[in-house]
C-alpha cells in the first residue's frame, strides 16, 4: 500500500510541476485560427495561411518586430511548417513563444507565456488523498475498426473522434460503459461524475488507460487529471459524452486548480 501511495505522490508532484513549465497548460495565453491574413492579439507580424497551400502558416514581419524563427530574426515573409517533426521554433520575447496547430485542414497559432498571470498566480493542484478503493477493474469491449463519435467541445463545435472500444464496470449498483478516445496504445476517457461543480472542476476530468492482455482494464481513478482548459481558457477541451457522465461521485484524482491564496484559479 505504501508503494502505491508513493507512486501517487510522485505522479501528483510531477503534474504540479509540468503545468507551470514554459509550454505547460498554465502558459497558454492565446489560440487563434488563421483563415486569412490577419494580426494576432498580443504579438507582432501579419499571419496568413501558407501561399503554397501546404500545412502551416505564412508570417510577414520586420526586424523591429523582433520575431525569431529557428534562431533567425524575421525580416520579410517566410513560410512556417505545420505541427510535426519540422515544426518551427517561434520566439516573440524572452518569455513568449509560439506554436502552430492544425485541425480539419485549418492551422492556427498558439501563444505561450512562461510568466502568464496564471503561472505567476498558480498555487497548485488540489487532489483527493490516495484511495485504493478507486482502483477498479473493468472489462474491455473493442469496437469494430473505424468506429467514431462526434464529441462536443467546451467552447462549441464538435470533433469526430475514433472510439476504439468501451470499458464496462459496475459501482454502487450502477452498470456503466465508458467510451474511450484514441488511436494509440494509451486511450483517453473523458468523464464526468457527481462531484463536478461542487467538489471538482465543472467540465469533467480525463483518465488515461491501457487495456490488459487478458481483456481487462485497470481504472485507477486516483490518476484522474484535470483537462487543460482547467488551467487556461484558451484550450477547447472535449466534454464528456452522455454515456461517460456517471451517476455517482468519484472522490479520487485531481479536483481543481488553486491560486496562491488557496482560492480557485478557474471555475
Amino acid at each position: 500500500m505504501s508503494e502505491a501511495r508513493d507512486r501517487f505522490s510522485l505522479f501528483h508532484s510531477r503534474r504540479e510541476a509540468q503545468v507551470k513549465e514554459p509550454f505547460g497548460s498554465l502558459a497558454l495565453v492565446l489560440t487563434q485560427w488563421i483563415d486569412s491574413e490577419q494580426s494576432v492579439w498580443g504579438v507582432s507580424g501579419l499571419w496568413a495561411p501558407r501561399s503554397d497551400g501546404a500545412p502551416g502558416l505564412q508570417l510577414t514581419a520586420e526586424a523591429a518586430d523582433a520575431i525569431v524563427v529557428n534562431g533567425d530574426l524575421v525580416d520579410g515573409t517566410i513560410l512556417l511548417s505545420g505541427p510535426g517533426q519540422d515544426a518551427p521554433t517561434i520566439r516573440f520575447s524572452d518569455t513568449q513563444s509560439g506554436t502552430i496547430i492544425a485541425e480539419d485542414g485549418l492551422c492556427g497559432l498558439r501563444v505561450w507565456d512562461a510568466q502568464s498571470e496564471w503561472v505567476t498566480n498558480y498555487g497548485g493542484i488540489d487532489a483527493y488523498d490516495y484511495d485504493p478503493g478507486w482502483v477498479v477493474t473493468g472489462t474491455w469491449k473493442p469496437n469494430p475498426a473505424g468506429t467514431t463519435m462526434d464529441v462536443d467541445k467546451k467552447l462549441g463545435s464538435a470533433k469526430t473522434e475514433v472510439i476504439p472500444g468501451e470499458i464496462e464496470f459496475s459501482h454502487d449498483g450502477h452498470d456503466v460503459s465508458l467510451a474511450t478516445i484514441g488511436t494509440g496504445k494509451a486511450l483517453q476517457i473523458v468523464f464526468a461524475d457527481q462531484t463536478n461543480q461542487t467538489e471538482t472542476y465543472s467540465v469533467g476530468r480525463f483518465l488515461f488507460v491501457v487495456p490488459n492482455p487478458d481483456g481487462t482494464v485497470t481504472l485507477d481513478f486516483n490518476l484522474a487529471v484535470l483537462p487543460p482548459c482547467a488551467f487556461s481558457y484558451n484550450f477547447n477541451c472535449p466534454i464528456p459524452p452522455k454515456q461517460n457522465r456517471l451517476p455517482f461521485p468519484i472522490r479520487a484524482g485531481e479536483k481543481n486548480v488553486l491560486a496562491t491564496d488557496g482560492s480557485l484559479l478557474h471555475h
